[in-house]
């Protein structure tokens, strides 16, 4: 017999002397349990884990177990429902495993869910869209008194500026849309297809906006200037703006319009209808996303147009839409019929292809065609739709056979500098201007 066996009769034997004593089951079980390390292991202090007590262990675990199975569900549904996907939330339960989709937590979070949505209350009223230009993330480089200094300042933004543009917006109960859900399609007897306005469904107090960049091409920054110079993917499959710091190192990060909306959604996922997030214009003749897209003698571009292809895709999967802006980037204005096919369908064939197709188009420089023109009808029978002009002081949204003309107020430096009055629906300008100018 080993010595651990003679101390386990030792103790067993102890132990019957101590019941023959008078000591409780209790305070014997505490001295063996103490004996043999396992105090507070088992119920009482048991000396071992009996069937019975192994069973209701077991249970426990299994309990607890699907509790936060359950619990990990409802949270995900709950971060569709804060976006008003409601439908969303309501079929990601449904389709979790019956004992999920099917316990009490799930009912409740889906009787939630649609109390919610019928308390959604109709708007009525206009749709601000607010654009802005590329943005400046370093001022003391990119304001340095050199000769882009001035470019940067008037043209431009700084990301300081955008973040508190973007708070003041969510704290004046703006809530990011997508044009498709502003505006519905309609055709008449005669096939007509007419545009109007939808009814869109809001939580209560909450107000539409449309953000949007224009001409995402990097094209006017300089390298070293404190500005980002392309739009890329980080490790973990999001877009991210590539900067080059002071020191000359690459960072991928929220250094650009793009990420920072992005990041601040995740933050506040009531700050987006649905998903939505902005609008991003592309034209095609100085690159896309920071990359030349157009093959030479010397390079066919392949890599970059695959690039572009897939942060286009990336975009989209994360609620952005593409927009046109023409290849060439011109005054469509002063182009006649012919010219007009010519650029739009360089743009199709050369960016569309990679990025895909797209029925929004902002005009550059805000230089509409006429309404009605040819021009104008080139372009509803290719199937541009949503057509944005550029008025900066005012809303203005026009529904006409096939297509809708909106007006975009750009936000640069020399508009918050010099046209304050354009923006106190959405912030204070002195409350959200970079000293730094």
């Amino acid at each position: 017999m080993t010595h651990l066996h003679k101390g386990k009769r030792a103790l067993l034997m102890s132990a019957a002397l101590l019941l023959l004593g008078g000591c409780s089951r209790d305070a014997i079980n505490y001295q063996i349990a103490e004996a043999i390390g396992t105090v507070g292991q088992y119920e009482n202090n048991e000396p071992v884990e009996s069937p019975q007590m192994k069973e209701q262990r077991l249970q426990k675990e299994s309990e607890e177990e699907l509790t936060g199975r359950i619990s990990t569900a409802i949270s995900e549904a709950d971060e569709l429902a804060e976006s008003c996907r409601f439908s969303d939330a309501i079929e990601y339960l449904n389709a979790q495993p019956d004992e999920i989709a099917h316990s009490d937590q799930a009912a409740a979070a889906i009787d939630g869910y649609r109390a919610r949505e019928e308390a959604l209350v109709s708007y009525e009223g206009t749709v601000p869209h607010l654009c802005f230009p590329t943005l400046v993330e370093d001022t003391m480089r990119a304001f340095d008194g050199d000769d882009q200094s001035y470019n940067y300042a008037s043209n431009m933004v700084t990301t300081s500026e955008f973040k508190a543009i973007l708070e003041s917006l969510y704290e004046r109960n703006y809530i990011l849309v997508d044009i498709h859900d502003v505006v519905r399609e309609e055709t008449d007897d005669r096939g007509v297809t007419m545009l109007e306005m939808q009814d869109l469904r809001l939580p209560s107090g909450k107000k539409p906006v449309i953000i949007s960049q224009d001409n995402v091409n990097y094209a006017d920054v300089t390298n070293g200037d404190g500005i980002a110079t392309k739009l890329t993917i980080d490790g973990d499959g999001l877009v991210k703006a590539l900067y080059t710091d002071q020191d000359g190192h690459d960072l991928k990060g929220d250094y650009d319009l793009i990420p920072i909306l992005d990041s601040f959604v995740e933050e506040h996922p009531d700050f987006s209808y649905r998903g939505a997030k902005g609008i991003i214009s592309v034209s095609g003749s100085e690159g896309v996303f920071g990359y030349s897209i157009t093959a030479s003698a010397l390079t066919s571009n392949e890599d970059a147009r695959e690039t572009v292809t897939r942060i286009a895709e990336t975009l989209k999967e994360n609620g952005w839409l593409i927009a046109s802006a023409g290849y060439a980037h011109g005054y469509m204005n002063e182009m006649d019929e012919k010219q007009l096919e010519t650029d739009m369908s360089q743009w199709e064939s050369e960016v569309g292809a990679l990025v895909g197709e797209t029925d929004i188009l902002f005009y550059p420089y805000g230089a509409e065609v006429e309404y009605p023109s040819d021009q104008l009808d080139w372009l509803v029978n290719h199937n541009y739709l949503y057509l944005c002009g550029l008025w900066a002081s005012e809303d203005y949204m026009e529904m006409g056979e096939g297509y809708v003309r909106q007006t975009r107020r750009f936000i640069d430096g020399y508009t918050l500098e010099n046209a304050q009055d354009y923006f106190t629906d959405f912030f204070q300008v002195s409350s959200v201007l970079n000293q730094d100018r």
